[in-house]
């Protein structure tokens, strides 16, 4: 299974030209699955305190005009995350699951801890969603998501283990300083799951306003980090083998019982 991660830059005028070099990569890659970053498809709304309604609006039909485009992208399967509104007026965060041949994205789950600071208010933005973390299926995978922060609530990477997930996707929206610290979550929820870790992160420039640092990794259920993205490497790809997480159920500290 060839799996990608990236970094992606949503702002206006530079989105467009992300999604075309991450095309190619995925292309030239023969890429079966890919992880968006969270709420990838227009600029990052939570760096301001008060909520604009109109602006929530507008992210959430950019987005439904890219992931109704996600089959251009090349992979076989992605994961990301969009805006939407309920039925009942409620904001959330949705994590969602597109697969060839289907026309539509199936939802998986929505993002449930919310932080609330300066520059990520999306407790103010936003609802929570529902205290369920159900797992996506596609290409013969069992994928859980932990969207951001989430990630850090290593009880539900345990969780997921118990769910036999064979993939964990963490996608993100995170800061330049402390992009160290979590890749060393990102690898520490892999051997909670055992499971391999993808992660990919929204990128901004140096010094925006809007502090989003990249890096994307891949880690497998052992915590050994397989690659990762930076500015001048935003994508990348690597072949596992869905055995390994399967295999790693029932090894140390897995099979330990709650």
């Amino acid at each position: 299974m060839k799996v990608t991660v990236c970094q992606v830059d949503p702002r206006p005028g530079h989105l467009e030209g992300s999604l075309a070099v991450l095309r190619a990569h995925v292309q030239a890659a023969g890429t079966d699955f890919l992880l968006l970053p969270e709420l990838c498809f227009s600029a990052w709304l939570a760096i301001e305190r008060i909520p604009d309604a109109r602006l929530w609006l507008a992210s959430v039909a950019e987005h439904e005009r890219h992931v109704a485009r996600l089959a251009d992208l090349g992979a076989r399967a992605v994961v990301g995350t969009r805006p939407i509104v309920t039925a009942l007026g409620s904001r959330r965060n949705q994590a969602y699951l597109w697969e060839e041949g289907a026309a539509d994205v199936v939802p998986i789950r929505e993002k449930y801890y919310l932080p609330d600071e300066p520059g990520y208010w999306e407790a103010s933005w936003y609802d929570r969603g529902e205290k369920r973390f159900d797992l996506g299926r596609a290409l013969g995978m069992r994928i859980g998501v932990l969207v951001c922060t989430e990630m850090w609530f290593m009880e539900w990477a345990r969780h997921y283990a118990a769910e036999r997930a064979d993939v964990l996707c963490v996608p993100r929206a995170t800061p330049y300083g402390s992009t160290d610290v979590w890749l060393a979550g990102g690898r520490a929820a892999a051997v909670c799951s055992g499971a391999f870790c993808l992660s990919s992160n929204l990128w901004y420039p140096p010094a925006s306003e809007t502090d989003c640092g990249g890096l994307g990794w891949i880690v497998d259920p052992d915590g050994v980090v397989l690659a990762r993205t930076d500015a001048a490497t935003p994508f990348a790809t690597v072949t596992i083998d869905l055995e390994h997480a399967r295999a790693a159920k029932h090894t140390y500290p897995r099979y330990v019982s709650e």
